[in-house]
């Protein structure tokens, strides 16, 4: 007799008696072993962890974990998601589905930032860590003040903007009998030609730094740098730094288009919802028409505190809290001129 028939014979007596109740492998996972992979949470807040994040915490953890796909806003980055916006969109043909327009459930956020965030390094946050990204998520969305805090106290009592958006999927009873049967077969056409092409023509991610665009913009004509003798060059210099926190939605100089926000070439001084072709904001548009100016008064109030000085504005920024910053990036801004 052979050696791998001694080993087969061995293995089957072996394997014999938890054979006979099934399939004779493996055994029951230890409780700590379905902990392991068991994360899920349930709107109810059943699966929540103990632990709290506020929206200014998250704001930092979100710019270290989240934005390099997300944007610095939840505004998404190129062709990545955007988990911001869109609130107003989902009657309309091409709708922006996002955390905030869009899911039913807060839960659904927080289980799957935990699960499966951030992209490639999974499950390493904190609890904290997830509670202060989706409270800032949520503020990004206009959904809370920047004071908030969301913990697993309240998290499940949070109600989302689309939470009566959807309805029981009912289709197996009322409409699988259209599914079923021999399929019709006759009348059917010789051939097949495309009649459609798609609208949205941005869903392949391009090089990285473009952006595929499904109608051209008109360019923009070269901006100036203004030379105003009484800017610091080391403030300015130090301005676009912190133009850093902006360049996700807002371009400026030569060449500059709208994004997400307006073009910001020539801004200090100019009225406010001057630029050409940006769709703005119905609370901006009312203080444009109330005589808005941008000024440096009012653009350090702004973006100081973005939705304290204009409520409901598009703008998820969280805001400059440093007085230097906010000198900064008005000598950067004022140094481009129209």
């Amino acid at each position: 007799m052979s050696k791998f028939l001694k080993l087969s014979g061995a293995l089957c007596l072996i394997a014999a008696p938890a054979f006979s109740e099934g399939y004779g492998l493996g055994r029951a996972a230890l409780p700590e072993e379905i902990a392991a992979w068991d994360l899920d949470v349930s709107p109810d807040g059943t699966g929540l962890p103990p632990g709290s994040g506020d929206v200014l915490t998250g704001e930092e953890v979100f710019a270290d974990q989240c934005a390099a796909c997300h944007g610095d806003f939840a505004e998404g980055v190129d062709n990545w998601p955007k988990l911001a916006g869109g609130w107003d969109t989902l009657a309309d043909d091409d709708p922006l589905k996002t955390v905030g327009s869009y899911w039913p459930h807060l839960s659904t956020t927080w289980d799957y930032v935990n699960r499966s965030m951030p992209f490639g390094a999974a499950q390493t946050l904190e609890p904290d860590d997830v509670y202060a990204i989706v409270a800032y998520i949520l503020y990004s969305n206009d959904l809370v003040d920047e004071d908030f805090v969301l913990s697993d106290e309240n998290l499940a009592s949070f109600e989302m903007p689309n939470a009566d958006g959807f309805i029981v999927d009912d289709r197996k009873e009322t409409e699988f009998s259209q599914w079923v049967g021999e399929p019709c077969m006759t009348d059917c056409k010789d051939t097949v030609e495309v009649t459609m092409r798609a609208l949205v023509l941005d869903v392949t991610p391009q090089e990285e730094g473009t952006v595929t665009q499904a109608v051209a913009e008109p360019e923009a004509a070269p901006e100036e740098v203004v030379e105003v003798a009484d800017l610091d060059p080391a403030l300015v210099e130090q301005g676009e730094k912190v133009f850093r926190k902006c360049k996700a939605c807002h371009q400026i100089g030569e060449g500059a288009k709208n994004r997400t926000g307006p073009i910001l070439t020539g801004i200090v001084g100019s009225p406010a919802g001057a630029v050409e072709g940006f769709r703005y904001s119905k609370p901006l548009m009312a203080m444009a028409d109330a005589g808005l100016v941008w000024d440096e008064a009012s653009l350090n109030a702004f973006l100081a505190k973005p939705k304290t000085f204009m409520k409901g504005t598009k703008m998820s920024f969280a805001g400059l809290r440093k007085e230097e910053d906010l000198a900064a990036i008005h000598a950067y801004l004022a140094s481009f001129a129209q």
